[in-house]
């Protein structure tokens, strides 16, 4: 662990839902700062000093750091005390831009729960060749988006190649469970696309498969995803009827992006996604699956239409900083299945599960675990400067942490090969 710094780590948003838990695991994972050196950030000190007194009476030594999204001398003389700036505020287009361009400036290593396609596509070109020279590691989507999909493609694949000798040709991911609830920041990032779905921009990048590749990789046989759609569909592999995944348009671009990121290693033609969730079998299964397929997209379309964005904000979604109650918290988790096929149809499936609300609690854990994984073993990630994804840049370092600290499991299904 490089020591040049005053801290390793500095935990940026630490007073919103996902912060306040993302402070916790950074507690319990450091020793409350005994083992490695990390701080508390966020603009309110009365908020912070909060957070630290909810963390207990080890933590009361944790140093806060206070600067402001917006005000760009503040950020650059935060992250240069750093070697690794951990950021959970959101939405990042909002209040993200100014954070990572001083990262990237000052060489600082940086990793987000974004799920939002355009900034990350913006913040991309604003700031690669830069980073490339600074060496300042930016990574996106280290929560639950897109984590479980990125790491277990990777999982499949290199089992895939232990197993059958090749990688698979084509890879799908089925969420047969996802209970829990969703952050004041998850809902913020849906109003922002809402508020700007005119913008041409955004609308690419959410709906073209591979608009987070790097230039020059943004052609494949995946077709542009449909933002709103109500089809179901029967997955034969599975026997069960199953409905869009709301994630899933983010989860695949991140998938193809690694996928390119690390020179096409499934070959040019792999296929990924799109994702969908497992809801039933039988004409039972197809009416859930359908119901809640219209659900969504009259939940997207109601925050979508002007008249009634003020009212979804109001009375449906969660305000900014509030999150699922601890009950729920604990009591949520998600499990998917992923079914891998070689050219000659021989097939691999691979189960995954996290303990904890999804969009809270077993997020915080994997951007935890990416923070720590970028700061304690920085030395052995093999990529330097630039934008990366979490597959890409730790790989197996972060899939082994995952397991033993974030309560994420990956088991591969013993399956009959060439079934």
């Amino acid at each position: 662990m490089e020591r040049d710094h005053e801290f390793d780590i500095i935990l940026w948003g630490a007073t919103g839902s996902t912060g306040r838990r993302a402070a916790h695991h950074l507690a319990l994972r450091t020793d409350n700062g005994k083992r490695l050196r990390w701080a508390l950030g966020g603009r309110n000190q009365a908020k912070l000093e909060a957070v630290r007194q909810q963390l207990g009476p080890e933590a009361a030594d944790t140093p806060i750091v206070t600067a402001d999204s917006h005000d760009v001398a503040s950020l650059e003389a935060m992250v240069a005390r750093t070697q690794v700036v951990c950021s959970v505020v959101g939405p990042y287009a909002s209040f993200g831009t100014e954070l990572l361009g001083a990262c990237v400036r000052s060489g600082t290593d940086y990793c987000d729960l974004a799920a939002e396609a355009h900034w990350i596509r913006r913040m991309i070109d604003a700031h690669q060749a830069e980073a490339e020279q600074t060496g300042a590691r930016i990574v996106h989507a280290c929560g639950m988006d897109s984590v479980p999909s990125d790491l277990g493609v990777l999982f499949l694949q290199t089992a895939a190649v232990e197993r059958f000798g090749e990688p698979c040709k084509e890879i799908k991911m089925r969420i047969d469970e996802f209970s829990g609830g969703f952050s004041g920041g998850t809902a913020g990032c849906l109003i922002y696309g809402m508020e700007h779905n005119e913008d041409k921009f955004i609308g690419e990048c959410m709906t073209q498969p591979y608009s987070l590749n790097p230039e020059g990789m943004r052609q494949g046989p995946e077709k542009p995803n449909k933002m709103m759609s109500t089809k179901v569909e029967y997955d034969e592999d599975l026997g069960v009827w199953t409905k869009p995944f709301f994630m899933g348009p983010m989860n695949t671009k991140i998938v193809r992006r690694s996928h390119a990121l690390m020179g096409y290693p499934y070959g040019e033609d792999f296929l990924y996604g799109p994702e969908s969730q497992m809801v039933g079998s039988g004409p039972l299964g197809w009416l859930k699956a359908k119901a809640g397929a219209l659900k969504f997209a009259g939940l997207v379309v109601a925050t979508a239409i002007p008249p009634t964005r003020p009212l979804m904000t109001k009375y449906v979604l969660p305000k900014p900083g509030e999150g699922p109650d601890a009950e729920t918290r604990e009591n949520g988790e998600w499990g998917v299945v992923l079914v891998g096929k070689t050219a000659d149809g021989r097939i691999i499936k691979a189960r995954l599960h996290g303990d904890g609300d999804p969009g809270t609690e077993s997020t915080s854990r994997m951007i935890v675990e990416s923070a720590l994984c970028l700061a304690e073993e920085a030395d052995k990630i093999q990529v330097g400067g630039g934008s990366w994804t979490p597959a890409s840049a730790m790989g197996e370092l972060l899939l082994s942490r995952l397991i033993a600290h974030a309560g994420l499991t990956f088991e591969l299904e013993q399956h009959p090969v060439g079934v």
